[in-house]
């Protein structure tokens, strides 16, 4: 009659120890943390497109250090450039044919040099080219390599 009892008892003992260890996993049947209910996968969100002063904003610095502008200079360059971002952006919404598009972003390149030729000095207006060939990249300097004399 000992045996039964015994048996039950350390049954019993294993399925509590066993239903409690569970219970701290996570809730029931092993499941790891969290609620019940399904969470939907969130798309990363796409950077928000930049309107045409905060694009020449973030070259403006480039630009007049290069340039060695002055206030005047800058507001004139700057007000050109606004202008003429703008019209790249509105053209790029409307999404046009790309031969088309090219054609219009090659005249909106030849008055935007254009006023600003009429506004900066003209060696300010040839550096500025120079800068605008090299994307607005400053000239690194290339370090010659020493040529190591055999002795």
């Amino acid at each position: 009659m000992k045996k039964p009892a015994i048996l039950f008892v350390f049954i019993m003992l294993f399925s509590v120890a066993s239903v409690s260890a569970q219970y701290r996993n996570g809730g029931r049947f092993g499941r790891q943390g969290g609620s019940g209910i399904p969470q939907a996968q969130t798309p990363p969100k796409e950077p928000e497109a930049k309107n045409a002063d905060q694009l020449v904003d973030e070259q403006m610095p480039k630009i007049t250090k290069q340039l060695g502008l002055d206030p005047f200079e800058e507001a004139v360059t700057r007000s050109v450039l606004v202008k003429y971002v703008q019209k790249r952006l509105e053209l790029q919404i409307l999404k046009l044919e790309p031969k088309k598009m090219q054609e219009e972003f090659e005249k909106l390149a030849k008055l935007q040099r254009e006023e600003l030729k009429a506004g900066l000095p003209e060696e300010k207006y040839e550096a500025y080219l120079e800068l605008e060939k090299n994307r607005f990249q400053a000239k690194r300097k290339k370090k010659k390599k020493k040529k190591k004399s055999k002795e």
